[in-house]
């Protein structure tokens, strides 16, 4: 059993260099823990997931175009996270707002290919399947 993510929750992105939060607005209308519980379609950049710092991915132009300058040392950039595609599985049995709720198990890819991890649900007494 995985934790219910709610708002607050804590984020990693391999190609990030410092932790990130999530945001989720209250427009689901679920609370867990006195917290907006999150769903799989939480994942806009900017709105719910927020930058990691600096960017260290050679995929992401503006890095490829630091390091080219840099004459080929890796020269990390401001993260700008591009998350099209919704968060990878969630819980297909616990519905929030028509969605699968988002539980502490799930990851999301950035297209600079990173992949965003829980790292704390936001949460610890609300587990869902």
């Amino acid at each position: 059993m995985s934790f219910q993510v709610v708002s607050g929750a804590m984020l990693m992105c391999t190609m990030g260099v410092a932790p990130s939060s999530l945001t989720v607005l209250p427009t689901n209308k679920v609370m867990c823990g006195n917290m907006p519980a999150a769903n799989i379609m939480d994942h806009k950049p900017n709105v719910n997931i927020m930058p990691f710092g600096m960017c260290i991915s050679p995929a992401n132009p503006q890095v490829a175009a630091a390091t080219a300058a840099a004459m080929g040392v890796l020269t990390p950039q401001p993260c700008v996270p591009v998350t099209t595609a919704p968060w990878i599985v969630g819980a297909p049995t616990v519905l929030i707002a028509n969605q699968p709720a988002l539980n502490n198990s799930s990851t999301c890819m950035c297209t600079w290919t990173g992949v965003i991890s829980i790292t704390y649900a936001g949460q610890a007494t609300t587990m869902i399947p």
